[in-house]
């Protein structure tokens, strides 16, 4: 299918790996010219050359968007850049129950997922107006909906991006600019693989990613396509709604999580 999005210019928050990097790389494939950000210089410029070795266009831009003054300097680059995709991948997760939630780590989620994005929002917005289109995408979480209990900030924290991006929807009608978020569900990247692969000896289970797989995706995210899902699962769904034929799509919160149960 052709996804219309050559010419346009994407902006993906923490793609120097993971979701934010396959997310780069599939809108690069589509004609998208691709600012690829991130924290650490190396692992930044490493993607945004294996972006241009594939044919596309790729610039970087660093910065630790929980820092107001280097976020705002990625939201200028951003707007100098002709920005008209956005995608807010960066989000920070850490682990905490009700016991062990103190008021700082509550102010870093909201900080690290909700201002950081919103910080690169109110920059790039300016310029989507004056060229009468653009696309917003949030990363939600499944945690939006259905809170983890041992993730009670972060879930909260995705719980108010879905809720601010349709309000941004509604604030933007009649611009051209969409707003959506996408909630992935449990996404296998390089460090959660191995996570479960150093931790498959104390269950019993087979180290072999192959038959790991199916155990983990019953165990630990139990879902009706029984798998986890891939970062090209996010990629390619994050893709679709930044292009012309999703234009109609807006103000969602579409999760992309295999169908998985509630936690209980």
């Amino acid at each position: 299918m052709e996804l219309e999005l050559a010419g346009r210019r994407a902006l993906v928050t923490a793609s120097g790996g993971g979701i934010g990097a396959a997310i780069a790389g599939r809108l690069a494939a589509e004609g998208c010219a691709v600012l690829v950000h991130g924290r650490d210089a190396a692992r930044t410029e490493k993607v945004a050359e294996r972006l241009r070795a594939a044919g596309g266009t790729a610039d970087t831009v660093l910065g630790d968007l929980t820092d107001e003054d280097a976020a705002s300097e990625v939201a200028g680059h951003a707007a100098a850049w002709n920005v008209d995709v956005l995608v807010n991948n960066a989000g920070p997760v850490a682990e905490h129950d009700w016991e062990n939630a103190g008021p700082a780590a509550w102010l870093a989620a909201m900080n690290g997922n909700v201002l950081s994005a919103v910080r690169l929002i109110q920059g790039v917005l300016p310029g989507m107006r004056a060229r009468g289109w653009g696309r917003v995408i949030n990363l939600g979480s499944r945690g939006a909906t259905t809170p983890l209990p041992n993730l009670v900030e972060y879930s909260a924290a995705k719980a108010a991006v879905v809720n601010m991006t349709t309000s941004l929807a509604r604030h933007l009608a009649g611009t051209g600019i969409t707003a959506n978020t996408v909630s992935p569900g449990v996404i296998v990247t390089e460090g959660m693989r191995k996570l479960f692969e150093d931790g498959a000896a104390r269950r019993g289970w087979p180290r072999q990613w192959d038959e790991l797989e199916p155990l983990v995706a019953a165990e630990y995210a139990p879902n009706p396509t029984g798998r986890l899902g891939t970062t090209d699962d996010i990629a390619a769904t994050v893709t679709f709604l930044a292009s012309p034929l999703a234009g109609y799509i807006n103000g969602i919160n579409l999760r992309v999580d295999g169908g998985i149960a509630p936690v209980p």
